[in-house]
């Protein structure tokens, strides 16, 4: 009796994941990654769940000059995921943030 009770709880935990994974995934695939222009160590970055527009500083690097932008936003959105952060260096072309148009 209490296999089949923990058969089922189980497979009721692994449902409800299998569901939240998924959302996830749908979600996730809606973004559209925004890739660093320049090299350097991350000065700062836009917080997750910042409201953009195309064209916003999303990431800037410290640079000879000073702090320069390194990220502009392709897309007008929601910012849902940032992969960097202040201290942290990252390379040209590196995908650093995701928005949701």
């Amino acid at each position: 009796m209490l296999r089949k009770i923990l058969k089922k709880k189980t497979i009721l935990v692994l449902a409800i994941a299998f569901v939240v994974a998924s959302l996830g995934l749908v979600y996730a695939a809606g973004s559209k990654g925004q890739t660093s222009s320049l090299s350097g160590q991350v000065v700062s970055v836009v917080s997750t769940g910042t409201k953009v527009t195309e064209g916003s500083v999303l990431v800037t690097v410290k640079t000879l000059a000073g702090s320069s932008p390194a990220v502009r936003s392709n897309c007008s959105g929601t910012v849902v995921s940032v992969s960097v952060s202040p201290g942290s260096n990252i390379s040209a072309g590196q995908v650093v943030a995701q928005v949701q148009p």
